[in-house]
């Protein structure tokens, strides 16, 4: 069996390594994938014990390694297999054997933390790069998983791995990231999210690439045709392209029936509007376009806000900021007093404001909905997004009333058709219009799963293939 042929199987993945043990005038080829082995076995069970050998005698070779399951190897299909599932390959002229060197990489793995999910996998990346890799390499077994290592930061030299499905992944996208990667040009990339900017695209707000904790995920993601980035001590891993729809799915969303799918989705899509127009919308009504409430709910307003003296964009930001502040003192607290504090603080600012008269009770009801609705995306990206939009329509209706909330409308799908992710359009499958796409989109079908796939993300069309 040929030692290059299997290599270029893997397109000589940087993660395939190969050790040569010499033997009077030949020599042994070792040969494994060390993100799935345990070092220890192959160093001193397999190594070590090598070098006592003699002659090549495949009977003398399974009474010389001290290890369980030894199997013999005859075609190059079994060799990846074995290699994907952490076994060690011996070859010897055109003999191969197989041993058993399986790494423990489920040790030290937490739970998932910003990313819960009530189906699923549990299990999430850490700081570890291998372990990372691994645990993307046990859900796709499969040698066309390629991975091209980096090492980026002229002073920190961090491990960088780009994965993708060579049979999936269109090779125009994959060559534009490599590019990118190769130009920078800084002293140290400390986490992933330091790669943001540099791989972002410019001239626009919107997030056009995902981070995530989970492996499950990023397994999805390189099933579509998407690119994932690990990065050596970060818990976090980066999938690009990511179009707009992108963060309004989940994992979970296919661990569960469509109908279930289908109303969370809406769920989000209703918070999505509700947290930037719901605050633009009360502002309006109030100021400038009384005739838009009915005369009885425009009354209680009214009542409500006679004894405030500021005008109701002051109301709006006072407690916007005042929402804003808390969130940010509950992230810097530990979980166990965070979130208590949080709703005591707000329970009481929101009392005392109310009681001291400067604020009315209608708009703590009105930037408290707005706000938790935002906090229906666990992206930060895209929550810090919508906070941005919320505070532009915010001023925009107070200046022009409704008309205001029509520009911040046209403002906002500008933003969104301008956008582009690895020079693909960001508002895709809706523009332009992918029918395949649709049905799994915010509303998920009851039809099977589509049998083709995104053709701006592969030329693969097929699934399965």
């Amino acid at each position: 069996m040929e030692i290059d042929t299997i290599k270029q199987a893997f397109g000589n993945a940087d993660d395939l390594t190969e050790r040569v043990i010499p033997i009077k005038n030949e020599q042994i080829t070792l040969l494994f994938l060390e993100v799935l082995v345990n070092g220890e076995v192959v160093g001193d069970m397999i190594l070590k014990r090598l070098t006592l050998l003699k002659k090549w005698n495949k009977k003398t070779l399974f009474q010389l390694l001290p290890v369980g399951n030894m199997k013999d190897v005859t075609t190059k299909e079994e060799a990846i297999d074995y290699l994907c599932k952490g076994f060690v390959l011996i070859l010897y002229n055109k003999t191969c054997v197989s041993i058993e060197a399986k790494a423990s990489i489920d040790r030290g793995i937490a739970t998932t933390e910003m990313e819960n999910g009530i189906m699923g996998p549990r299990d999430a990346f850490n700081e570890n790069f291998n372990t990372n890799l691994g645990l993307i390499r046990r859900r796709l077994r499969s040698s066309d998983l390629y991975t091209k290592t980096f090492f980026i930061g002229e002073k920190s030299q961090t491990k960088l791995a780009l994965l993708y499905m060579n049979s999936i992944a269109l090779s125009k996208n994959v060559k534009e990231t490599l590019e990118k990667i190769q130009k920078i040009k800084t002293d140290g990339v400390l986490d992933i999210t330091y790669l943001k900017r540099y791989l972002k695209e410019k001239n626009t707000i919107f997030p056009t690439m995902m981070t995530t904790e989970r492996p499950d995920k990023s397994a999805m993601a390189l099933l579509e045709g998407k690119i994932v980035i690990l990065l050596d001590n970060s818990p976090y891993a980066l999938i690009l392209p990511s179009f707009f729809i992108d963060f309004f799915h989940t994992p979970d969303d296919y661990y569960q029936k469509n109908t279930t799918i289908s109303f969370i989705r809406l769920i989000r899509l209703m918070a999505f509007f509700i947290s930037i127009f719901l605050p633009a919308f009360y502002i309006a009504s109030i100021t400038h376009n009384q005739d838009a409430l009915p005369i009885e709910l425009l009354i209680s307003f009214i009542f409500q806000r006679r004894k405030v003296p500021f005008s109701v964009l002051m109301e709006a930001l006072f407690m916007s900021i005042s929402f804003e502040i808390l969130r940010e003192s509950d992230l810097r607290k530990p979980s166990v007093s965070g979130t208590a504090i949080s709703i005591l603080g707000g329970l009481i600012l929101g009392e005392a404001a109310v009681s001291a008269g400067l604020i009315s009770p209608i708009m703590i009801i009105v930037i408290s909905l707005s706000a938790i609705s935002g906090l229906a995306f666990s992206s930060i990206e895209m929550t810090a997004c919508i906070r941005f939009f919320r505070f532009l329509l915010m001023f925009l209706s107070m200046g022009f009333g409704t008309f205001g909330i029509y520009i911040g409308i046209l403002i906002l799908l500008s933003s969104l058709l301008s956008t582009r992710t690895l020079s693909l359009p960001y508002l895709a499958p809706f523009s332009p219009l992918i029918k395949s796409e649709i049905q799994d989109s915010l509303i998920k079908w009851k039809t099977k799963a589509p049998r083709t796939r995104n053709p701006l993300l592969t030329n693969n069309k097929e699934r399965g293939n």
